[in-house]
């Protein structure tokens, strides 16, 4: 495939780009978070302009061109779960499901991003992709320090739930680790710009920091490791989320914002350690992500079974 953006979609980033320069941000974001709330203005505004209409249910055309969106909101902080409900919910379900949206798995009785506030819950079981509706009171709120709101969503509340259809199950699996890799890339890439503005900035033996080379180099592998995730994941999508390309992206994604994670937090100092510096806004976001689908290692096991079978 074709890497390069083309006019449309150099388009779409500029209007969405334009957006969440009103709509959010890192201060917006830990405000949010100080409240355990949810963005219900950035949804709202990403609805106005269509941005979560972007991709057809019926054809998957426009896929790649949501994920470039996903990638942006989360550059920008978003507290919404635009991920789930203009992605993975359109592609699962085939149709625009009442948001927020929140995705499940596993134990269905731990916190998910979003449950709390979500109105529609896609979760899977047995193989199988369901849908909960949630009304007021169907989930607990859960304090939490990732930059998420969380939910535990009553057993109840998952008991009225009605199956999506045959192979749903799969499609929630494959489509979900495309939308979680490419929150990951859009988080990384601004943890790590927010690392390289501090490193030009902060001196130390009269150099900035960033002009260091061993600096350089540990910067420079993030950067890559940035890069290789975001064309794993255009990939996926493009492809419409095979599930050996949706597990690859998910895993060298997650996997790398771990690496990323460690290294903006020891290149940023004592200060990346603390609410003060805005790097919290994204890094802590990234441990959020990488607990999704088993983690890493769920998402390396899916790999495995797609290329080689399940022996």
């Amino acid at each position: 495939m074709n890497f390069e953006l083309d006019d449309d979609q150099r388009e779409i980033l500029n209007a969405v780009n334009a957006l969440l320069e009103r709509h959010a941000g890192h201060a917006r974001a830990t405000a949010l978070a100080q409240k355990v709330e949810y963005d219900h203005r950035l949804d709202t505004a990403l609805a106005d302009a269509e941005f979560d209409a972007v991709i057809d249910p019926l054809n998957l055309d426009g896929a790649l061109e949501t994920i470039l969106i996903i990638e942006a909101v989360a550059r920008a902080a978003g507290v919404t779960s635009f991920p789930a409900q203009a992605l993975v919910a359109r592609a699962v379900a085939g149709r625009a499901l009442p948001g927020p949206v929140a995705l499940g798995s596993g134990d269905l009785q731990s916190p998910v991003r979003f449950g709390a506030h979500a109105h529609s819950f896609l979760f899977l079981v047995e193989g199988e992709a369901r849908l909960a509706r949630l009304d007021v009171g169907d989930a607990e709120p859960i304090a939490s320090n990732f930059g998420y709101p969380f939910g535990r969503v009553s057993r109840q509340a998952i008991a009225r739930s009605e199956s999506v259809g045959p192979q749903s199950g799969e499609r929630l699996l494959n489509w979900w680790r495309v939308a979680v890799a490419a929150e990951a890339v859009g988080t990384m890439s601004a943890a790590l710009d927010q690392t390289v503005a501090y490193l030009k900035d902060r001196r130390q033996f009269g150099r900035a920091i960033a002009s260091f080379q061993a600096v350089q180099h540990r910067l420079a592998e993030c950067a890559v490791r940035v890069e290789g995730s975001r064309l794993l994941v255009y990939e996926a999508a493009d492809q419409h989320a095979p599930e050996e390309a949706s597990a690859c992206a998910a895993a060298y994604a997650l996997e790398s914002a771990r690496q990323l994670f460690r290294e903006t937090h020891q290149l940023s100092g004592a200060i990346g350690f603390t609410r003060e510096h805005s790097l919290h806004a994204w890094s802590m976001r990234l441990h959020a992500l990488g607990t999704e689908l088993s983690g890493v290692s769920g998402h390396r096991r899916a790999l495995a079974t797609a290329r080689w079978g399940t022996r």
